[in-house]
């Protein structure tokens, strides 16, 4: 998201906003010291701890964990998106929007002008459906009231080739536009030149932003015809592996989103909707992209996704489960709800009515549940071997999902169904071949595997200097040895010292969102978040000497350490291996006086 706004101006932005102004705007905040305190926007408490730092121009809550710079703050509080969020701030300090490096239309600029149109032909739609009486006897038929058709602005597109086309082109420069937006195509017939409509005698349903916006259109047909669904194309405006049918909607009926349940069609929203469940979204003929996932727990801590429970239903069950693998940690919800075959959430809610659905939605099956029994189905749990066979297909499953309770708790599970010890099944599934359990889960969890949390590793602690005191980069004149080490993570800390040594005055604020959309840049965040005892830059820049000092020093040892594991995974060790493992480890683990 963040690259297609030019990183100087997200630097930019990030300068010259003040995050005491725009979070004091929206929280009601009290001076302590040099920062400023609050009880935090994002969850119920009495005593604040949610505090403000103008210095790193950062916020952070110790009760719940938020934390951000301003953009973060406005997509959180705001249910923003990346683009929407700079968008807001450029409009507070009087800024326009550049067009992006690679030269492609820019959202902002071309954004004006599309979504005037596409609010102009969503209006063209509806008055349409009112003339059309085929369309409104269809959407009868289908149960949907007056008043539902109007909450979703649903439309008619006349069965010509060329009703937009004659209402809203008929230059060149207009009939550009049309294309931009994806409401017309080119003909492409030998000899053929010109437009003609996209969407032909379809109920079209206007696809809606964060702010009420249209950014496109899913169509309907009214009778037999393929595709049954057509969505617009993707445009400068559109992205259907981002968007969500009726989560504009369904944030404005209800003003605090506990739950959303994930459907798959227009129709099915809608009915809903006007059943009196209003917070049902639809993903626009796609999986459920890890995208979807980001912006949906931005917004609540529980998802449940409703298939058909068909063969086909089923299968789209497993693709969502496996997207959202990485998301399931501790606090949120992923349930999947099941329909009787044949049925949608469109034709059951209007057969049984509301209440009997929302019964169905609260037997919805836990994610947990529902991986461990469709991987049953595909091994004979009676025997040995399928329960080895259990845990193997587990195996990557398993190492998708975050550190926390909810790993543990559905290693719990799966422990259950092979009949292990849960200790034991977490060696063998973090580690290959025998002797690998005894170093499985230093692999794991050791220092070199990610940027560890808890009592900080050497390279954690440098990063974490730069970080919060981005001056301190300037002690470091060569990167030489630095460069050298292969491991991971030390490309973390060269790349951040690389920015400041090139970029000074770069703030903490600045560095984090430079690293928005990359993986590493959720860890970055919370390192950014942490108190830290060290006063100023000159004192960081020694501290920091000194940690890559003993980095470069320890580097020997642990790349033996790091062959040694990977041999393990390879083959038993020896055991003079084994015996090295033990004391390179042991070596590791000695107190270093930091």
């Amino acid at each position: 998201m963040a690259g297609r706004i030019p990183q100087a101006f997200i630097d930019e932005l990030i300068a010259r906003s003040d995050i005491v102004e725009i979070v004091g705007s929206r929280v009601q905040l009290k001076k302590a010291g040099r920062e400023w305190k609050a009880c935090c926007p994002f969850h119920a408490e009495k005593t604040p701890s949610f505090w403000v730092s103008p210095v790193k121009q950062f916020y952070h809550c110790f009760g719940c964990g938020a934390h951000g710079t301003t953009l973060g703050f406005l997509m959180e509080h705001d249910k923003l998106s990346f683009p929407e969020a700079a968008e807001e701030l450029a409009s507070r300090l009087g800024l326009e929007l550049p067009r992006p490096d690679d030269g492609a239309a820019p959202r902002a600029r071309i954004g004006e002008d599309l979504y005037e149109l596409l609010a102009q032909v969503t209006q063209f739609y509806r008055d349409n459906l009112r003339e059309a009486p085929r369309a409104l006897d269809y959407l009868a038929a289908r149960g949907l009231d007056t008043e539902t058709r109007v909450g979703f602005a649903i439309g008619y597109a006349p069965a010509g080739w060329d009703a937009v086309l004659r209402r809203f082109g008929g230059t060149a420069e207009r009939d550009q536009r049309l294309l931009e937006a994806g409401l017309v195509i080119e003909r492409s017939g030998q000899g053929e030149s010109g437009c003609y409509d996209r969407f032909r005698d379809r109920i079209m349903f206007p696809i809606r932003d964060a702010r009420g916006r249209v950014l496109g259109f899913g169509g309907r047909v009214l009778d037999q015809g393929e595709p049954k669904y057509l969505n617009s194309p993707e445009t400068a405006l559109f992205h259907k592996g981002r968007e969500l049918y009726g989560l504009y909607e369904a944030r404005q009926a209800l003003r605090q989103l506990d739950r959303l349940l994930v459907v798959e069609g227009y129709m099915d929203v809608a009915r809903l909707a006007q059943a009196g469940i209003r917070y049902a979204v639809a993903t626009l003929g796609t999986a459920t992209t890890a995208e979807h996932l980001h912006r949906l727990f931005r917004i609540t801590s529980e998802l449940v996704f409703c298939f058909d429970g068909d063969r086909a239903g089923r299968k789209a069950a497993w693709r969502a489960l496996e997207n959202s693998l990485e998301h399931a940690r501790d606090g949120r919800q992923l349930r999947f709800l099941f329909l009787p075959e044949g049925e949608d959430p469109d034709s059951l809610v209007g057969r049984e009515g509301a209440a009997a659905f929302e019964d169905r939605i609260a037997t919805a099956q836990p994610l947990s549940e529902f991986l461990v029994t469709q991987l049953a189905t595909q091994a004979d749990l009676s025997s040995i071997d399928g329960r080895a066979r259990l845990a193997e297909l587990a195996r990557p499953l398993v190492a998708r999902v975050p550190e926390g309770v909810y790993r543990e708790l559905l290693l719990e599970r799966l422990a259950q169904e092979v009949r292990m010890p849960v200790g034991r099944l977490a060696e063998l599934l973090a580690a290959r071949g025998p002797a690998a359990a005894a170093v499985g889960a230093h692999a794991q969890a050791g220092p070199r595997a990610r940027l560890s949390a808890g009592r900080h590793p050497l390279l954690t602690q440098a990063i974490l200097l730069v970080l919060h005191h981005p001056g301190a980069a300037r002690a470091i004149s060569d990167l030489q040895a630095l460069e050298a080490i292969d491991a991971r993570g030390i490309d973390v800390l060269l790349e951040l010292l690389a920015m400041v040594r090139a970029e000074p005055e770069l703030s903490t604020a600045q560095l984090v969102e430079r690293w928005r959309d990359r993986p590493e840049g959720a860890r970055l965040a919370e390192l950014a978040a942490e108190e830290t005892l060290v006063a100023d830059a000159s004192a960081a820049g020694r501290e920091l000497q000194t940690a890559i000092a003993r980095i470069v020093a320890e580097a020997g040892p642990q790349r033996r350490l790091d062959e040694l594991i990977e041999l393990s995974r390879q083959r038993q060790l020896s055991s003079e291996e084994l015996q090295e493992f033990q004391r390179l480890l042991a070596g590791r683990r000695a107190p270093s006086g930091t």
